[in-house]
């Protein structure tokens, strides 16, 4: 209750603090107009060639859109900024200000930086779900729902767990920067479904970097693909991620030197 009551705090502060910039809202809304416009351009111009691809339709294709869309908006909105802050504390030796808190320090530098404008790629990427199942003709079913969620909050995790392995990286290495820079490049790939790769690209998206599971699952669960042999496979890579992320944080901990120091 104490680490909810905390994060709760922060998701305030930081909503309170972006309405001061109120003029960011219509830069993110440029920024999300262009980004859709780009993705629909691409769909279009494949489907202009054939009538599906690896098996997907137009509209599936749109629900991924959609999923990567959301996907994206959570990494903006509450990973990559706290993530990036982390870096510059590190490389900077100002990390003892949330050392020193009363709290756990991989929760409190998880939760401490949140950009509510960067939500407009959430609503956005949820406008398009509804309209690529609508030109689905989709049926409500609770398998659908749950493994849709679930997938997507077990996706998020994995790319947070996938962003703290790469910060940890700073306790030894000065600049990290362009590590990060290349998971945004490959989570371009996630824009489109992860069986249309080739197996040595799908099997680097799926356990190297987890883009597969991030957005081709929780699509798989809107289109009737998601099997519970996938879903019980995602699960486990979330655990197995989320204890790696731990343990090289609290090893990185240990390597710290501060201001303090």
């Amino acid at each position: 209750m104490k680490g909810i009551k905390l994060a709760y705090n922060f998701l305030r502060i930081g909503i309170l603090n972006e309405f001061q910039y109120r003029a960011n809202l219509y830069i993110q809304i440029l920024q999300t107009f262009i980004a859709l416009a780009t993705g629909l351009i691409g769909l279009q111009l494949v489907f202009s060639q054939t009538t599906d691809l690896a098996g997907w339709s137009q509209p599936e294709l749109l629900a991924v859109l959609g999923v990567f869309t959301i996907m994206g908006g959570i990494i903006g909105a509450a990973i990559q900024p706290n993530m990036e802050r982390l870096m510059g504390e590190i490389r900077e030796g100002t990390l003892d200000y949330a050392l020193t808190k009363p709290a756990d320090a991989q929760l409190l530098i998880s939760v401490r930086e949140f950009r509510l404008w960067q939500t407009v790629d959430v609503l956005t990427g949820f406008i398009i779900l509804i309209i690529a199942l609508n030109q689905m003709q989709w049926a409500v079913n609770l398998w659908a729902v749950f493994g849709f969620f679930s997938a997507l909050l077990m996706g998020a995790m994995m790319i947070y767990c996938f962003w703290l392995i790469i910060t940890s990286i700073a306790f030894w290495v000065i600049r990290v920067e362009e590590i990060a820079n290349l998971f945004e490049g490959l989570y371009a790939a996630g824009r489109w479904p992860i069986g249309i790769y080739p197996n040595w690209l799908r099997y680097s998206l799926t356990f190297l970097v987890p883009v597969a599971f991030a957005i081709s699952v929780p699509s798989e669960a809107l289109t009737g693909r998601l099997t519970l042999e996938t879903w019980l496979g995602a699960l486990a890579l979330t655990v197995f991620l989320f204890t790696v992320a731990r343990i090289i944080w609290s090893f990185g901990l240990k390597n710290y030197s501060g201001a303090s120091a």
